[in-house]
Parts: structure tokens; C-alpha cells; sequence
């Protein structure tokens, strides 16, 4: 039978914290795969732990097991992930358990998985294992927003990131915006880019400011897997001299152009997505997400101007907003957030929910939900 959160304990928490903290080391290495850590414990003392590094790679469970060899018969394995009960790239999870003699599984969550959901801890009670699921069960799934987000949705988690003045502006009226915020706030920005299974943005911020959109940390140096390169051109503007032309990766140009000529001129440099078009002409941003689901991109960062980011909060499609909010002064001729109708009313207003408030060198971040 199923344990309740209220028989863990103490011991039980101090290890499944354990598990989370292996978890994070995949944070930038696992996508499309989640991010899991495992710790096999027998009496009182972790014998074995692991976490998944990279899709096609030994999952948490197996990298632990390995680790605790024949210790782990009748020891305990706190994974911060459901274990898994079918085949994919790698054997299931909950045989490897079985076979290994563990005696009792505690996860954190179920896998959102439709393969899995439930399956796995079901699989294990069969076989005779004690299961226990639910322990800090939303630091676990926080974790994995976008993996989470896209098994139930098919859609991925989606962030803006966003650097303002204290007067709410984001570049002066000529376009410049280097650099509103400080050198901590940029790394921490990078940070994002580095979890990030893809970073989008527009055509206008590519002609205006000819980005990288690399993920440039030299802690993280050859150990993430680099994040894809979107960029939204309904009229197909971009040019093969831009610096998104280069890279490890082949930057994706989504566009509602179909003409096969156009579209031939720039495929040597990129790679060219024609998607439908909203009635204004421009890509429809509801397609858009649907096929960033589709491509099983996790997490999805936005670095774009006023206009995508207006656009993106009028149709709802993002999941957090992640405001730097500089203690400068650009003035009132400088340029805003957001590109937006005119609010006649207060009830026409656009509300967000403020989630975290922290200061990040002489700037603060915010982080907003819709």
C-alpha cells in the first residue's frame, strides 16, 4: 500500500533532499529527459547515488545502483522522480530496482510521463517493494517545470526575461541598451540561458541588436548541452551575416513565408520552419508554442522587445516573467516592456502574481507568474 507524506521521516527528508540536490547537477545536461537524482540508504547509511547526466544515458536509479552493488538488497532508494516502467532508450527503472533486491522506494512525485504516471510505483508494489510517494514532492517538481508542463500539455514551461529601468524602460529611444543592469544580473541571465532547452526572439531584436544567444559562463564551459536558437521572422528579413549564422548549433528561423526560393537563399545558414500565420500577418504564437512542444523543448527562454513580449502577454503563453529591475532612470522618451493596446480602464489592466523578490547585485530580479 501507498504511504502517506505524514509516516516519512525525518531521515527519510534529510535523504530525499539529498536526492533533489544530485538532481540539480543535470540541470543543464538532461534535455529532453528530466532531471532526477536517487540515493539508496541501508541501515542509516547512503551506500549508493547518482543523477541523470544526459538523455540516452544510465537513468539516477541505475548510476546509484551500480554505485551500491550488492548493498542495495534490502536497502531503501529515495529517488526525487517516479522510476520508470517502460522501454525507451534505456531499460526500465523499476526492473533494475527488483532485480537489485531494494526493499522500500520513496519518490518524490509521480512521472507526469502518460507512460509511467502511477505505472511505475505499481510495478514495484506488485513485486513485494514497500513504495512511498509525495515526500517534498513540490521541490521536486520544481525541478522540472517544463518536462512537467509539456507531458501534461504538450506544451513547454515558457520564460521572459526581461532588464528595465526604475521608470519601467528597456532601451533609450535610439535602441541602445547596453547595459541597463549589472554584470551579477547578466551572469545570472546566462544562468537561464543555460537551463534552457531553446532561447527565442524576434526578427526586430536580431536586426536591432544582431544577438549570440549563446550561453557564455565560464563555470558551465563544455558541460551543457547548448541551448537552440529561435527566431520568429514572418517575412523572412533575416540575413546569412547575422551572428546567429554560426554557432554549434543551426539557428531555427520560424516564418510564414513559403516560398521555396526565399526560403532556399538562407538554408545554407539556417534552418527554415514555415508555420501558419495569424490574421495580422504575423506567425500565430499559439502554433508556435505547439511546436516547440512538438520538438520536446522542456523550457523555453524569451529574450525579445516590446512587441513579441506584448503579443506574448495578451495571448497568455507565458508561464514566468523574469524582470531585472535596474536602479536607473532612462527617462520617458525611452522604450517600455511591453507593446500593448491602449488600457482604457483599470479592469482592462494586465495582472501578474510576483513569486520570488531577490536582490542579484545592485539590480533586483522578480519573478512573475500570470
Amino acid at each position: 500500500m501507498e504511504l502517506s507524506p505524514k509516516v516519512f521521516s525525518r531521515e527519510d527528508a534529510e535523504f530525499m533532499s539529498r536526492a533533489l540536490h544530485l538532481a540539480e547537477r543535470g540541470l543543464y545536461t538532461t534535455d529532453p529527459n528530466p532531471r532526477v537524482g536517487c540515493v539508496i540508504v541501508k541501515d542509516g547509511r547512503i551506500v549508493g547515488e547518482g543523477w541523470h547526466r544526459q538523455a540516452g544515458g544510465p537513468h539516477a536509479e541505475i548510476e546509484a545502483l551500480r554505485m551500491a552493488g550488492d548493498l542495495a538488497r534490502g536497502a531503501t532508494a529515495y529517488v526525487s522522480l517516479e522510476p520508470c516502467c517502460h522501454h525507451g532508450k534505456t531499460p526500465p527503472c523499476t526492473e533494475a530496482l527488483i532485480s537489485a533486491g531494494i526493499a522500500r522506494v520513496v519518490a518524490a512525485m509521480r512521472d507526469p510521463n502518460p507512460q509511467v504516471e502511477g505505472e511505475g510505483l505499481t510495478r514495484l508494489r506488485e513485486a513485494g517493494v514497500e513504495v512511498g510517494c509525495g515526500l517534498l514532492e513540490n521541490a521536486a517538481a520544481a525541478l522540472n517545470p517544463g518536462f512537467c508542463k509539456r507531458m501534461k500539455t504538450g506544451r513547454p514551461y515558457i520564460r521572459s526575461k526581461l532588464a528595465m529601468s526604475l521608470d519601467g524602460r528597456t532601451a533609450l529611444s535610439s535602441g541602445e541598451s547596453k547595459w541597463i543592469t549589472s554584470e551579477d544580473a547578466r551572469r545570472d541571465a546566462h544562468r537561464l540561458r543555460a537551463r534552457s532547452s531553446a532561447i527565442l526572439t524576434g526578427i526586430g531584436t536580431v536586426l536591432q541588436d544582431d544577438p549570440q544567444l549563446t550561453v557564455r559562463l565560464p563555470e558551465t564551459a563544455g558541460d551543457i548541452l547548448p541551448p537552440a536558437r529561435i527566431v520568429l521572422d514572418s517575412r523572412l528579413r533575416i540575413s546569412a551575416a547575422m551572428r546567429l549564422a554560426g554557432g554549434q548549433k543551426r539557428t531555427v528561423v520560424l516564418t510564414t513565408v513559403s516560398d521555396k526560393d526565399q526560403i532556399r537563399t538562407l538554408s545554407d545558414h539556417f534552418d527554415i520552419e514555415t508555420l501558419p500565420a495569424a490574421p495580422n500577418g504575423c506567425l500565430d504564437l499559439t502554433a508556435v508554442v505547439d511546436w516547440l512542444g512538438r520538438r520536446e523543448f522542456n523550457e523555453v527562454l524569451v529574450e525579445a522587445g516590446p512587441t513579441l513580449n506584448g503579443a506574448l502577454l495578451r495571448e497568455k503563453l507565458v508561464d514566468e516573467w523574469i524582470v531585472y529591475l535596474a536602479p536607473v532612470v532612462l527617462g520617458n522618451q525611452a522604450r517600455g516592456l511591453f507593446e500593448l493596446p491602449n488600457v482604457a480602464s483599470m479592469a482592462e489592466r494586465f495582472e501578474l502574481t510576483i513569486g520570488d523578490v531577490r536582490r542579484i547585485g545592485s539590480d533586483l530580479r522578480l519573478t512573475l507568474r500570470n
